[in-house]
């Protein structure tokens, strides 16, 4: 592969404003309405000219949140200070900060909608 396996993710969500709040909060970010038919979905910021992955929230019929069968990764400067927002935001953390070697540390928490997602840093 010449580039990164991951383009793109999806956050499936019940509450769709619920959610927004936890992510912005967590990540200190706005997340901006995309222009989709027949689904409500968020943008994460996103530069088309940078390296790494995007994505949205999204809300669809049909589409339950919950479960671990997806789980992404957002990368942090340090995992430790978007860890500490998790609670405050309505969200639950996992596994605090833990080394996995020279690949870093890793965070894990769940979202307000029951997601499970990840934290990397470096440091």
């Amino acid at each position: 592969m010449k580039n990164n396996p991951v383009v793109w993710f999806e956050i499936y969500v019940q509450e769709m404003e619920r959610a927004k709040q936890f992510y912005e909060s967590v990540f200190q970010v706005k997340l901006e309405r995309l222009n989709t038919p027949d689904l409500e979905m968020w943008g994460f910021p996103m530069d088309m000219n940078s390296a790494g992955a995007s994505g949205a929230l999204v809300k669809m019929a049909g589409v339950p949140s919950g479960g671990v069968s997806t789980l992404i990764y957002f990368a942090c400067d340090d995992c430790a200070v978007e860890e500490a927002r998790i609670d405050e935001s309505g969200g639950q953390i996992k596994q605090a900060k833990m080394s996995i070697g020279e690949y870093g540390f890793i965070s894990l928490g769940f979202d307000t909608e029951g997601n499970l997602f990840g934290l990397h840093s470096m440091q």
